[in-house]
């Protein structure tokens, strides 16, 4: 099926497919987690008594339930397909996918001149993201004998002193602090300010004592550096971003800076505009999509689906500290 298919499914077509991934052994009832399905009843439609399409009721706790109850999907005023159709181009789109662009394409599925509510795709969206954020125990980065390569960058805003080439920790934008794994995974965290005591809090909780920590020769990370078993830097201010040792290896800075060439060109070409207060959330759909790079893009589509279980986003006026510390 191509994506452009997905938009097109039918309610009862998209509830299928979702079915198929998330109960891939038959129903089961997220308020008690009753999997026998000799206890699990689906009751029939019946448009007339308000009895909708793809209801089941669990014999156990008497409670009824559909596919996308405990899900982010729950309570949505979307068509399902479009949910479908939102999830597959966010997770392969390796720059974004706005929500203005999502209104758009889906415009054409939602009547005769109707264009939409755009707010509707801009929650869906950050409803994604919330299902793609990894919130379960995570293992350390690196190890003996593995990598990790830190480092900073600032987004969004305007630089300060344009006149003089102002640029860097100078300006208005939002630090964002990473950790990359060589040949692995990627952690950004959204951070008030670089200084020491924010970057050993996330080095000391993400990264393994064991492994290599190369930096740049920003001067906060020599202390930092003592934490872990070697300490190798480049000379970003001299353009270098490459170095080959004395014993034939080689450290350079250039995996973090590909993660930060791909967030920046969804920041900049895609989302044109992201608020400090969602900013770590579009980093966690980065990271996302850095993770599971290796996957296929249909694979990768499956993994949201099932990692929007258990997952709630509730529509109200964001706060910048349910999501991000004061800036």
């Amino acid at each position: 099926m191509k994506l452009s298919d997905l938009k097109r499914l039918t309610d009862a077509e998209a509830r299928a497919m979702l079915e198929k991934v998330r109960w891939p052994d038959g129903p089961h009832c997220p308020h008690c987690g009753n999997c026998d399905q000799a206890r699990v009843g689906k009751v029939k439609a019946n448009p007339a008594k308000g009895i909708r399409e793809g209801l089941h009721q669990c014999k156990e706790c008497r409670k009824q339930f559909t596919v996308t109850v405990g899900t982010i999907m729950e309570k949505t005023k979307l068509p399902l397909s479009h949910w479908l159709y939102a999830i597959a181009a966010m997770s392969n789109a390796k720059k974004g996918v706005s929500a203005k662009q999502l209104q758009r394409e889906l415009k054409p599925e939602t009547g005769p001149n109707l264009y939409g509510n755009y707010e509707a795709y801009w929650f869906m969206c950050h409803r994604v993201r919330h299902a793609m954020r990894d919130d379960g125990v995570k293992a350390l980065l690196g190890g003996d004998g593995k990598t990790v390569v830190a480092d900073e960058t600032y987004v969004g805003g305007k630089p300060r002193y344009r006149h003089q080439g102002g640029t860097g920790r100078g300006t208005a934008k939002v630090p964002v602090f990473t950790l990359v794994e060589r040949g692995g995974r990627a952690r950004s965290f959204v951070t008030p300010n670089v200084n020491h005591k924010n970057l050993k809090e996330h080095l000391t909780e993400n990264v393994d004592p064991k492994s290599t920590l190369v930096t740049d020769e920003l001067l906060l990370y020599r202390p930092l550096g003592k934490m872990f078993a070697e300490h190798r830097t480049t000379l970003h201010g001299a353009r270098e971003y490459a170095r080959k040792e004395p014993d034939g290896t080689v450290t350079t800075s250039n995996e973090v800076e590909a993660f930060y060439s791909l967030l920046k060109r969804g920041v900049y070409g895609t989302f044109h505009h992201v608020s400090k207060e969602h900013l770590q959330r579009y980093c966690d759909e980065f990271d996302f999509r850095w993770n599971t790079r290796r996957m296929s893009d249909v694979d990768r589509a499956l993994l949201i689906v099932k990692q929007s279980a258990g997952k709630r986003l509730m529509y109200r006026k964001p706060k910048a500290s349910d999501i991000a510390p004061p800036m």
